[in-house]
């Protein structure tokens, strides 16, 4: 069954301009908030190996003394405070681009970590944490022994003795 359906120009005109709507009154709202103090997220990077998990957190411009770290229950918190530094004005004309306020990065740790010997540095705009793993949780080499064939099949006919057998 064919349905013919009548063509509407204008309703995508009309739908076209509902969206151009949306999209200008989103930017102008976040432009007013852009424009003030905001919270932000810096970026993180996480890397594990045999003895460490470790984060490197691209904080710069914020103080050592603003960044907070946090171990409890298994859940890493990380926080700190960009504070803005100074104002440029020029004819009623102001344009902050890099993000300022507080931010909080949370994450949950694997069992495996040891929370107790936590270690952080700050290097360069570049926070790095380390998070050593238990003893337990690392891997453990086995040394295989490696025996001749002969000594296994004397072995085997030792234990066997015609004595037993009869």
């Amino acid at each position: 069954m064919t349905v013919l359906t009548r063509w509407e120009p204008f309703r995508e005109f009309s739908t076209l301009q509902d969206r151009m709507n949306r999209l200008f009154r989103e930017s102008y709202e976040g432009q007013d908030q852009s424009l003030t103090t905001s919270s932000f997220a810096p970026a993180v990077d996480v890397y594990e190996d045999e003895h460490n998990v470790a984060l490197k957190i691209e904080v710069p411009g914020i103080d050592e003394k603003d960044i907070d770290i946090r171990v409890e229950n298994n859940t890493l918190t990380v926080h700190g405070d960009r504070k803005i530094e100074k104002e440029e004005k020029e004819e009623n004309y102001r344009r902050v681009e890099r993000q300022y306020g507080s931010f909080t990065r949370t994450f949950t740790l694997p069992p495996t970590v040891d929370t107790d010997n936590v270690q952080a540095t700050y290097d360069r705009g570049v926070l790095k944490i380390t998070l050593p793993k238990k003893a337990e949780a690392k891997p453990k080499q086995i040394k295989v022994n490696v025996t001749s064939g002969k000594a296994i099949e004397g072995k085997s006919t030792e234990g066997k003795s015609p004595s037993k057998a009869a």
